[in-house]
């Protein structure tokens, strides 16, 4: 069972307890504002546990931040117990990936929803260009949200999801419609967290996406996008990095993390702990 009431109070949450459509945006709106993006124990050869507890123990009591997996199996916990009718699905992430690259595994969670007589993609984990709103599932229909626009393309199986940006429409992941069941989620998550080609244990990466800007830190370069404005990014050293990752993510920053701190700024190499 999910601590509803823990859970509102970290997203800053007081309306509806229901399954209409309104909550469910209402919901989406809030997560990715309160709860980062980041997958800061990937680097520090922690593993990630996305069991239940270990979840909640995490993102809600923990204040921590958290990767799709995290991000997504909480949410649909939470969906589930307000009413909703849930699905997982799961993606091959596109996002900076040039046309012709190798397809990737599916190492990417979302969610279908049911809510106001239709279904929804439902994604609260996936970084800097995380969904702002819940999108139809829809074809070729373009779905304006406060911070992007995005659309939905049809490919054999499933969907790619392209998101607008200044350089045009930009890949972020194709999904598939085939519904996973959760040892899906355990083997992906295990890929992710300890394949030696995952980005996650050589970048240090970290997001939010509130109601005036998104917020997203790759390394030691901080971007913000305005929701009505140009971005703006600034380099940061170690120091400037980890007051960031307190200030601006509210990150509960450990001193086992200075190391990846200093070598995300440049000023260092970090020194891994035995797995």
């Amino acid at each position: 069972m999910t601590d509803l009431d823990a859970y509102f109070a970290r997203i800053g949450y007081d309306g509806p307890r229901d399954s209409s459509l309104s909550t469910l945006r209402a919901l989406h709106r809030l997560h990715p504002a309160a709860i980062p993006f980041e997958a800061i124990d990937v680097l520090l050869e922690r593993g990630i546990d996305i069991s239940p507890e270990a979840v909640d123990a995490k993102l809600i009591h923990g204040r921590r931040g958290g990767y799709c997996f995290e991000h997504n199996s909480l949410f649909a916990r939470v969906l589930t117990a307000l009413g909703f009718e849930v699905e997982g699905l799961a993606a091959r992430v596109r996002w900076n990936a040039p046309p012709d690259a190798p397809a990737q595994p599916r190492t990417h969670q979302l969610l279908k929803v049911a809510a106001g007589g239709e279904d929804w993609l439902v994604d609260v984990g996936f970084g800097g260009c995380v969904l702002p709103a819940p999108l139809r599932f829809v074809a070729d229909v373009e779905q304006p949200t406060d911070h992007d626009t995005y659309r939905l393309v049809p490919i054999p199986g499933g969907f790619a999801q392209e998101v607008r940006r200044e350089a045009g429409w930009v890949p972020a992941y194709d999904l598939s419609m085939v519904p996973c069941e959760p040892r899906d989620y355990e083997m992906a998550n295990w890929f992710t967290a300890t394949h030696p080609t995952s980005p996650f244990r050589a970048t240090l990466m970290v997001a939010a996406t509130r109601d005036e800007a998104r917020y997203g830190l790759l390394f030691n370069r901080l971007t913000v996008r305005p929701r009505d404005g140009a971005p703006v990014q600034t380099v940061l050293d170690a120091d400037g990095l980890e007051q960031t990752l307190r200030e601006v993510f509210g990150l509960p920053v450990e001193p086992a993390w200075r190391p990846f701190i200093e070598w995300a700024a440049g000023e260092g190499a970090p020194v891994r702990p035995a797995p």
